[in-house]
């Protein structure tokens, strides 16, 4: 049986998986603001998607042992659809 990863090891990899959620919750913002969401999901369905995100980045932040990036509002200038 192998031996679990190592402390190292294993930061490295809670990272990298922080790195892909944190760039993963850009881009639904983006999806977000420039409308293209639409294409691709319902407004119920986009919302679900986005708060799976939005707790995805946090956990990953939390594992990683990173403060987790300032998580999008509904009032914050990122998620104000483009004019």
């Amino acid at each position: 049986m192998p031996a679990p990863p190592s402390g190292p090891q294993l930061q490295f990899v809670t990272r990298r998986w922080h790195r892909l959620a944190e760039r993963r919750l850009e881009y639904f913002v983006g999806l977000y603001r420039s409308g293209r969401w639409q294409h691709y999901y319902t407004r119920e369905h986009f919302a679900i998607r986005m708060l799976d995100v939005i707790k995805a980045a946090r956990v990953w932040a939390e594992l990683a042992g990173q403060p987790p990036a300032q998580q999008p509002r509904a009032d914050d200038d990122r998620l104000r659809p483009a004019a």
